[in-house]
């Protein structure tokens, strides 16, 4: 009988205390001793500060990177196959979001693998919850394109398409090119649409802030330079 596969939500950044995760969701992680993960050193500061797991010398870690080829992905199901239980570990938030966890979500499903997602934290709909935007009509893109050109035209689209959906839109950068990405929407959305940026969510610099474009442009931007943030557009 094959194992269950356990979609295992991570903080999202070092915190003091958990104020994120659920006692019944890290029992799971304390029992699982097959692990896939984007990074191994993360991955086992994680299991350090949930506590209580099996030993990292006794788990087996397969990498699963968006780098990881297909086939190789194939291979890490032998074990959940054979009957072992396994998770899948986001490097933040919730796996298979904007995540590589997903191919091998999509692989246990042809396989009939039972998946189990986990309660945790999700800093997209945490920062749609916090926004004040169309919480019933969004959208996330993930990451915009790297090539600036390409970027703004994206920009433009988004604000476009959330006037004339009634849309929040969301999406997310590299951390360190965030004020890069902050400056280019407040040259391009409308004055009227409304951006959100949701920053360091859950963690003590935690900083959420909602305003129109004309606003944000009135006053000092915040340095949003290697943290994590989310961006949510909405114009109507």
């Amino acid at each position: 009988m094959a194992g269950t596969l356990y979609l295992i939500p991570t903080t999202l950044g070092k915190t003091p205390e958990n104020n994120t995760l659920p006692e019944y969701t890290l029992n799971i992680i304390r029992k699982l001793d097959v692990l896939m993960v984007e990074n191994i050193r993360s991955a086992s500061s994680f299991l350090q500060w949930v506590g209580d797991t099996i030993p990292e010398y006794e788990i087996d870690f397969y990498p699963l990177n968006k780098n990881t080829p297909d086939q190789e992905i194939h291979s890490f199901l032998r074990p959940i196959l054979n009957g072992r239980d396994a998770g899948v570990l986001s490097e933040a938030g919730a796996p298979g979001v904007a995540d590589p966890g997903a191919r091998l979500v999509k692989l246990a499903h042809q396989y009939q693998i039972k998946v189990v997602p986990l309660v945790g934290p999700s800093s997209i709909l945490l920062a749609l919850m916090a926004a004040g935007f169309n919480g019933q009509e969004f959208a996330f893109h993930g990451y915009l394109p790297m090539d600036q050109n390409k970027r703004r035209s994206m920009i433009k689209q988004l604000d476009g398409e959330s006037r004339r959906h009634d849309r929040t839109q969301i999406f997310m950068e590299a951390p360190y090119r965030n004020n890069e990405l902050l400056k280019d929407i407040l040259k391009i959305a409308s004055p009227t649409t409304s951006l959100c940026t949701a920053t360091d969510i859950t963690l003590p610099s935690e900083d959420i802030r909602t305003s129109y474009i004309s606003e944000w442009n009135s006053k000092p931007l915040p340095n949003l330079h290697k943290r994590p943030t989310i961006f949510l557009l909405y114009g109507k």
